[in-house]
């Protein structure tokens, strides 16, 4: 049994079960990537990356990772699921060089006999003889029990006897699966304490899904009950309501048990973020520890409470994870949000003024207008009436782009009193502009940052000619933190040249 102080293992399994999320497929390149982050920075213990015999696709894919792995001495925390097929799925891993199996076996008596249609003893023959095959290979084994939740709830005498019979057989962990998501923190517990005692010598992983949404709180119970590894999802991902997220579990196991795992707090965002562009799913504003807002205060009580003590800051830092405080901007903020916003942008203005820009950017906000720290520098320009633009300006952009057309652009920028010109040539509207305006900041030796998310807002309603706001994201080469730049138009390629042409302000010192 698991002693206090000691680690808990964590399987990453994104990119397998997470892979069943609804309309995610990773291609090998992505799920290499992945693999690479997930051992190398974020350091998890474990990766499972693939099932077996689905594809010619994975095949390559499990090849070329675990040839990956092999180089890094990395091969034997590459793991695959398989099934009780004999020699079928042992013959598939051979070719791929990968050496550990999770078996896929029935952990309820309901699914055994209703869905494969054999008895506990039949059962047990067939994941015997393939993990014997397997051992005879040169592959490890760990057993996943499928449906384990209802099978303990509802034939709690059948886990028992599948536990006494497979752990006579060359298996090292056996992976406690709440396939449906079905259970309660009480009944983890519960279970887990019971099988614990009566196997102590096995090594137990708790493989939950978040159904309930009460997934990190289930982890939490498994590893107060004696298990020693858990099986998370970066984001979540995972069919239905997903896996237990990986971001949350480990934050929750740090701060709330006396158990330890391996993970880098610091590269849980980067993962996040990785697997987020990869998988094509974004990730809710308010999504605990990895949501764009989770670190945002947006009360103007809150941002004066940080500024006398952190007096509204949880154990749960931004620093921890390569983050930092936001301090939201809008109706509810105050002068203590203006002032670190300020702060932030390395401004210090009069009361006065200060009083002012306070007072704009509430009236923006009871407009339902988004503000941010990027936006003030305008809004005291408009205040103060400097003109802060006056050194950058595009003075005309032309798009042209449609089915069968080449998507061209022809820009005019002002800078410093001067004129430039630029045609360019794209995969898409903003792409054609994006090479026009480059060829003239080359000209001028000015460097734009890598842009790294692209967004558009539309309200709703159906109003074709309604507001876009147009947000782009640029990471910028050795900063803390992204810029993030809005533009707003009516027409969605001009909103995205405004939002680029604000960034160019705050990079020329315009701001």
């Amino acid at each position: 049994m698991t002693e206090p102080n000691s680690s808990i293992e964590i399987l990453d399994v994104t990119l397998r079960d997470g892979e069943q999320t609804n309309g995610v497929s990773f291609s090998w390149q992505q799920k290499l990537n992945i693999t690479k982050h997930l051992l190398m920075d974020l350091k998890a213990n474990r990766v499972e990356i693939a099932s077996a015999r689905v594809s010619p696709g994975e095949f390559e894919a499990v090849k070329k990772i675990v040839e990956w792995a092999k180089s890094e001495g990395l091969h034997d925390r590459i793991e695959i699921l398989g099934f009780v097929d004999f020699d079928k799925t042992v013959e598939w891993m051979k070719g791929t060089g990968v050496r550990v199996l999770n078996l896929l076996t029935k952990g309820s008596l309901n699914h055994l006999t209703n869905q494969l249609r054999r008895t506990p003893s039949e059962h047990f023959f067939d994941i015997q003889k393939t993990v014997e095959f397997a051992a005879a290979s040169g592959i490890a084994v760990n057993v996943y029990l499928e449906d384990w939740s209802n099978g303990y709830i509802h034939s709690r005498d059948y886990v028992l006897e599948y536990l006494r019979v497979v752990s006579k057989f060359p298996v090292r962990k056996f992976y406690l699966a709440d396939t449906l998501g079905v259970l309660s923190p009480l009944e983890v517990r519960t279970a887990i304490t019971d099988l614990v005692k009566e196997f102590p010598d096995l090594w137990f992983e708790f493989h939950g899904h978040n159904d309930y949404d009460l997934a990190v709180a289930n982890c939490l119970e498994a590893v107060s009950a004696g298990v020693r590894g858990l099986h998370v999802a970066v984001n979540g991902l995972g069919e239905r309501a997903g896996n237990s997220p990986l971001e949350a579990v480990v934050t929750a196991i740090h701060d709330k048990t006396k158990f330890k795992t391996s993970i880098v707090e610091k590269e849980i965002t980067n993962a996040s973020r990785l697997v987020a562009v990869f998988s094509g799913k974004r990730i809710s504003d308010n999504r605990p520890i990895v949501g764009e807002d989770v670190f945002t205060q947006t009360a103007g009580v809150h941002a004066d409470g940080d500024k006398k003590g952190n007096l509204y800051a949880n154990p749960i830092l931004p620093e921890r994870f390569g983050r930092s405080r936001v301090y939201a901007l809008g109706k509810l903020a105050g002068k203590a949000s203006i002032t670190e916003n300020l702060k932030q942008l390395g401004m210090v203005l009069s009361p006065e003024i200060e009083k002012k820009v306070l007072e704009r950017v509430i009236e923006l906000g009871d407009q339902n207008k988004t503000v941010t720290k990027e936006d003030l520098p305008y809004i005291i320009s408009d205040i103060t009436g400097e003109n802060l633009e006056a050194s950058f300006r595009i003075e005309t952009c032309t798009v042209t782009s449609g089915i069968g057309v080449k998507p061209k652009a022809e820009v005019k920028v002002n800078f410093q009193g001067k004129l430039y010109e630029a045609k360019g040539e794209g995969d898409g509207g903003y792409d054609a502009f994006m090479n026009a305006l480059g060829k003239i900041l080359k000209e001028l030796k000015i460097q734009i940052p890598k842009l790294y998310d692209y967004e558009v807002r539309i309200p709703p309603g159906g109003n074709t000619n309604a507001l876009v706001e147009t947000v782009i994201t640029w990471k910028v080469e050795g900063a803390t933190h992204p810029i993030r730049t809005i533009g707003i138009d009516s027409d969605q390629q001009v909103a995205a040249v405004k939002a680029t042409e604000r960034l160019l302000h705050i990079l020329l010192g315009n701001v």
